[in-house]
């Protein structure tokens, strides 16, 4: 189950509000919090919007 602060961060990211490179840096203040099942959901949400 993905976190409040991740899901907020995943929707800012299909909206645009955020250039590559804030996207990935926010991304990766949390990255390590993350289980490896979350961040292979992330992966398939990233690439389904790409």
């Amino acid at each position: 189950m993905m976190t409040k602060e991740v899901r907020e961060w995943m929707q800012k990211v299909e909206r645009g509000q955020y250039s590559n490179e804030d996207a990935t840096q926010e991304f990766m203040r949390f990255a390590s919090f993350l289980t490896r099942e979350e961040m292979k959901m992330i992966k398939d949400r990233l690439k389904n919007l790409f």
